[in-house]
């Protein structure tokens, strides 16, 4: 069966693709900051969980050299963080808008250049980035520039890698899961985490290289950037 490796396994989204995954008999390796705390997530069946802090240089070296010779058909880079909302100009906090930069827009790409060998030794070669509606320029609604702006640098950093690791057949998308009932999307979402999830997986099993570099939603219609 493929292996899937998923960032920011613990909750949420993350938690609910490795359950799904698992359950369709994937080889699941899904990580988390502090595994020790991760119950949810060491409770699903036939799971390997990993230590990885997205943003540590160290970390994501020592699991992708734990991990040399396995082969990632697809990697999930999934973890994220809301940030702090809500600031008017003249107040916003850059400390903290460089933390959510450092974890949404660089990690991501930080984890993904470390274990691009094992992608580009699978079947499937792929690498999928959970992003937002929201770092769409063109459907800007304003407000939450944080968030927005480390979601669009995301996107521009994946379209880049797209172009360069097209000719190794490795296939690079962004997606929106939807507004999901989580921890950072509140009771008041429009959808679970079930429905976000199963539409995604569809949209990733149909991916292939005329698709990369492309932006979509879980139910598979495509963004404007």
């Amino acid at each position: 069966m493929p292996t899937v490796l998923i960032t920011g396994a613990n909750r949420g989204i993350g938690l609910e693709f490795t359950k799904q995954y698992a359950a369709d008999g994937w080889k699941v390796i899904a990580t988390a900051r502090d595994p020790g705390k991760a119950d949810a997530l060491k409770a699903v069946p036939g799971v390997q969980v990993e230590a990885l802090e997205v943003t540590d240089d160290a970390s994501v070296a020592a699991l992708a050299k734990k991990l040399a010779g396995t082969k990632i058909d697809v990697l999930l880079n999934n973890a994220g963080i809301s940030g702090p909302r809500g600031f008017a100009i003249g107040e916003w906090d850059f400390k903290a808008w460089e933390e959510v930069l450092s974890v949404n827009a660089v990690a991501p790409l930080r984890v993904t250049q470390a274990f691009l060998p094992h992608v580009e030794a699978s079947e499937k070669k792929q690498v999928v980035f959970i992003s937002s509606r929201m770092a769409s320029i063109t459907l800007n609604g304003g407000g939450s520039a944080f968030y927005r702006s480390s979601k669009t640098a995301l996107n521009m950093a994946v379209s880049c890698l797209a172009l360069e690791v097209k000719d190794r057949g490795i296939t690079c998308t962004v997606m929106h899961p939807g507004w999901v009932k989580t921890d950072m999307g509140g009771p008041g979402a429009d959808i679970t985490t079930n429905e976000s999830v199963s539409g995604l997986r569809k949209v990733i099993g149909g991916l292939d290289i005329s698709k990369t570099g492309k932006f979509f939603n879980y139910d598979g219609a495509e963004f404007p950037w």
